[in-house]
């Protein structure tokens, strides 16, 4: 990659994520490879600079900081048009990391080594009311419960693992009155393959309460082995837990992640699109990639392939299947 201008290499780095212990290091790793570097200070810097540096002819930008960080570096991409010419490179240095690790970036270290050697990919973009994501969508779970469900947690009990922080967290829940159009969708079984060629090609409306919608682009929200899901297909994983008691929930999670079994309670289906409407006069409020979003409606779509992304060697296309080869490289 050329390094002929110090604009085509930018890393934007949120000083205060995770341990607030990055900066020094990762602005000496940036600046030694050829990085101009942007620390933010107030929320929404991250999008303000991605799109400048976009805008200015950056053919990498790389962020530096949580899932948060990453939603708003891409946003600042969206907004300069620059999907196609700008390459997003992620140095995972926030508290989870979910999206770094789904593309195989373990470390800081690591990141660096993927910035200069790692394969590029094109993955599908999720876009929900014109805000985008790469991660997910989750409607109906509050940002307390969210923030302190923990990924071992998540890796063993699914989507019922938000159930229970949410039981912990508040002491009731108000279940969600939804309409859900599910555009071409699929009904799935346990593996998220469709469970029958006559439930392909369709469209389904769901109606009813709810306790939660969540929509993985990249996250998987099953008790699968994997928590990465087939960002490259085109299609989302939408999972909508239905309302029912705890004792009925936390008793199917056990089942289920044991077991490998259908849920009675969730609905599963993998779409390029859905809409969600709110049955009240009040809107819902979204978490896209940790970033907050309200609305009555919300319209999610698939753009297949919008993003180009340094990964990792453990990156996997299909996460049932192989660490992408040299021959799959974009």
């Amino acid at each position: 990659m050329s390094r002929s201008s110090d604009e085509e290499r930018v890393l934007i780095c949120n000083p205060v994520s995770g341990g607030e212990d990055h900066v020094d290091r990762i602005t000496t790793l940036a600046r030694d490879r050829g990085f101009r570097v942007e620390l933010t200070e107030n929320a929404g810097d991250a999008t303000r600079s991605a799109r400048k540096a976009a805008a200015g002819g950056a053919r990498l930008v790389a962020a530096a900081g949580g899932d948060g960080t990453i939603n708003e570096v891409v946003n600042g991409l969206v907004d300069a048009d620059a999907l196609e010419g700008t390459t997003l490179a992620v140095v995972p240095a926030g508290t989870g990391n979910n999206f770094a690790s789904n593309i195989g970036v373990g470390s800081i270290d690591d990141a660096f080594e993927v910035i200069e050697t790692g394969r590029r990919r094109r993955i599908d973009l999720g876009v929900a009311n014109g805000r985008a994501f790469v991660n997910s969508c989750v409607g109906g779970i509050t940002a307390e419960a969210s923030g302190v469900t923990s990924s071992e947690e998540k890796r063993t009990w699914g989507v019922l693992a938000y159930v229970g922080k949410t039981l912990e967290t508040v002491s009731s829940f108000e279940s969600l009155p939804l309409r859900a159009v599910l555009e071409n969708g699929s009904a799935t079984g346990p593996n998220g393959h469709p469970t029958s060629e006559s439930e392909t090609d369709r469209t389904q409306v769901w109606t009813g309460d709810a306790m939660f919608v969540l929509v993985g682009n990249c996250r998987r929200f099953t008790s699968a082995r994997r928590a990465q899901a087939n960002v490259e297909d085109g299609l989302f994983e939408v999972t909508i837990v239905e309302n029912a008691s705890p004792i009925e929930l936390l008793t199917e999670a056990a089942l289920g992640s044991f077991f490998d079994r259908q849920q009675a309670h969730i609905v599963r289906q993998r779409v390029p699109s859905v809409t969600v409407e709110s049955r009240r006069s009040e809107p819902i409020e979204y978490s896209l990639d940790g970033e907050l979003l309200e609305a009555e409606t919300l319209e999610v779509t698939t753009h297949a392939g919008a993003l180009e992304v340094a990964v990792g060697a453990d990156y996997r296309i299909d996460p049932d299947g192989n660490a992408v080869d040299d021959s799959e490289s974009a």
